[in-house]
């Protein structure tokens, strides 16, 4: 039954990404709006200053670690292709990837099939933005490392330093390790790699660090959590605007400043929150590295200043890993993250200028997107601390086994 669930998922894969793959070469394009004309315009055009030997260091809309360079010039293994259409190919040749290692994982019945359903079905329930931004590649990256965690530590740790480097979130991956030798060699590996990593790009290309201070100033983002608040005011009087702006499209006007800081505050809280339970945990269960992985990359992505539509492909990824290792407790967080998906590709791009305008449509869609993120992530994280912290283990459970999972979910001896 397994196997035959596995087959029709490859099935279903293929007819997906086939279609995927027509909307980002314009066979048939999506309402609302293109969504590859960023790599056309602002990829391409970093395309051309990092083959140069240097960061965009003087382009505002340039926010992402160094390592971020080898996703931008990745498409350039493809010298046959032009810039835009070689990206695309990269980009499904990440989502291949991350469907391999979730068949893999779920062989012979011995992980739960599942896992690869949710990929398949959450990327195009997001839409064809998964193949027109790099997020898909860094998703593979952050999928390989959950996976090979629980043997290959030392891979893991690697490979979670090397994705904080594209895009500084798989660092969070690193939050549910088992305390003891799991936890210092997978964070050794992952600060040995991170450092090393950007002290290389630091002293061969001027201008690795620039996305530091450009971060700083980044306001609050139209598909925000924060920005419901202007949305509402707008209705009632408020009179700022809707602008591009480092990048993206946020609110400018009074009080911006204000809900921005308090964004960033719900962030703090949420790493305070993190930094607690890992002090008060009290066992590690067989799947706790993954469900702590995913509670926390749910928390920094629903109070971001900004949660733009492919932020969604990270919890998509994570979903699936968590269902693939059968991690009970994470079941309704994942649904509700797939119900989100089709609503931010309502939201953008084919509904954007009406959240855009803050019409009842734009705002209903946007608060009930943002609504069912922030029901998903209360009920991972209290699920998720109920399990480790709060319930007594049951009988006979040791509070924290001392063995590792017995197979590895990616690599066997």
């Amino acid at each position: 039954m397994a196997g035959s669930g596995l087959r029709l998922s490859i099935v279903a894969w293929a007819v997906t990404r086939a279609v995927l793959l027509m909307c980002v070469f314009r066979v048939w394009i999506m309402p609302g709006s293109d969504v590859s004309v960023d790599i056309e315009v602002i990829y391409q055009g970093w395309y051309g200053v990092l083959r140069t030997g240097i960061f965009p260091y003087d382009d505002v809309t340039w926010q992402y670690p160094p390592a971020a360079a080898l996703a931008v010039l990745a498409p350039g293994l493809l010298p046959f292709l032009d810039y835009a259409p070689a990206f695309f190919v990269m980009c499904f040749l990440a989502d291949a990837a991350v469907f391999g290692m979730l068949l893999y994982a779920a062989r012979g019945g011995r992980r739960g099939a599942l896992g690869a359903w949710v990929w398949v079905a959450g990327v195009p329930l997001l839409g064809p933005i998964v193949y027109a931004r790099y997020d898909v590649m860094v998703t593979a990256v952050a999928v390989a490392a959950l996976l090979t965690a629980g043997r290959r530590t030392r891979l893991a740790g690697a490979l979670t330093g090397f994705g904080a480097l594209l895009k500084v979130w798989p660092m969070l991956l690193l939050v549910g390790t088992r305390r003891g030798p799991q936890t210092r060699s997978t964070w050794g590996a992952a600060l040995a790699t991170a450092a090393g990593m950007a002290m290389m790009f630091a002293a061969a290309m001027p201008g690795a660090l620039a996305f530091l201070t450009f971060q700083r100033d980044r306001g609050t983002e139209v598909e925000s959590l924060g920005s419901l608040v202007f949305h509402l005011a707008r209705h009632v009087g408020w009179r700022g605007k809707a602008r591009l702006n480092y990048g993206s499209v946020e609110f400018l006007g009074r009080h911006v400043h204000a809900v921005s800081a308090l964004a960033l505050g719900l962030s703090v809280l949420a790493f305070a929150w993190l930094v607690l339970w890992r002090v008060r945990v009290r066992r590690f269960t067989a799947t706790t590295l993954y469900d702590a992985a995913f509670a926390a990359v749910l928390l920094f992505t629903t109070t971001s200043r900004v949660i733009s539509p492919q932020y969604m492909v990270w919890l998509i990824g994570l979903g699936a890993v968590c269902m693939t290792m059968r991690t009970p407790r994470q079941r309704l967080p994942v649904a509700l993250v797939l119900i989100a998906a089709p609503l931010t590709q309502l939201e953008f791009p084919i509904w954007f200028s009406h959240v855009v305008a803050s019409d009842k449509l734009g705002v209903a869609t946007l608060t009930l997107r943002n609504g069912l993120l922030v029901f998903a992530t209360v009920v991972s994280c209290s699920r998720l601390w109920r399990e480790t912290v709060s319930e007594p283990p049951a009988a006979g459970q040791e509070p924290d086994p001392p063995t590792e999972p017995r197979e590895s979910a990616l690599v066997s001896r």
